[in-house]
């Protein structure tokens, strides 16, 4: 039996895995949400066409301390800013943001300004992903 990656609290963490907006691609999404359940991280995959008030709501409602957005569409400024507004709306700031899909490189550092904490461009391995939530399992600092 895999050995679970766990919260700071000692339960397992837990993550959506959510592709907001019109893109119905998702099989990167489901790959990548099958590593990271492979990987004893508990993975909520919301499905195709999510708006950000849906997912923001389904972290809210799962308890998750980390959300990642599947972006293809060219969409990913306006997703991720209201994602990040809806948190901040919300007072649920803990719940870590990251992601991946088509995302330019300009764009990245303009993401990271308004809180996105990791973006995935393609060529990522499912390994730096895992990696790089496994990071997520103890506090971080301030």
């Amino acid at each position: 039996m895999e050995e679970s990656i766990t919260a700071g609290s000692g339960r397992p963490l837990r993550v959506i895995v959510a592709k907001p907006g019109l893109d119905g691609h998702d099989r990167g999404a489901k790959v990548v949400a099958r590593a990271l359940r492979d990987a004893g991280v508990e993975v909520v995959y919301t499905g195709l066409h999510q708006t950000p008030e849906q997912v923001v709501e389904a972290a809210i409602q799962e308890d998750a301390q980390a959300i990642g957005l599947s972006i293809l569409s060219g969409a990913h400024m306006t997703l991720f800013k209201r994602v990040m507004e809806l948190l901040n709306e919300r007072d649920a700031t803990d719940i870590v943001v990251f992601g991946g899909g088509i995302i330019p490189d300009a764009d990245i550092p303009l993401l990271a300004e308004i809180g996105v904490a990791k973006i995935f461009t393609p060529g990522a391995s499912t390994q730096e992903i895992i990696d790089w939530v496994n990071t997520l399992r103890s506090p971080q600092p301030s």
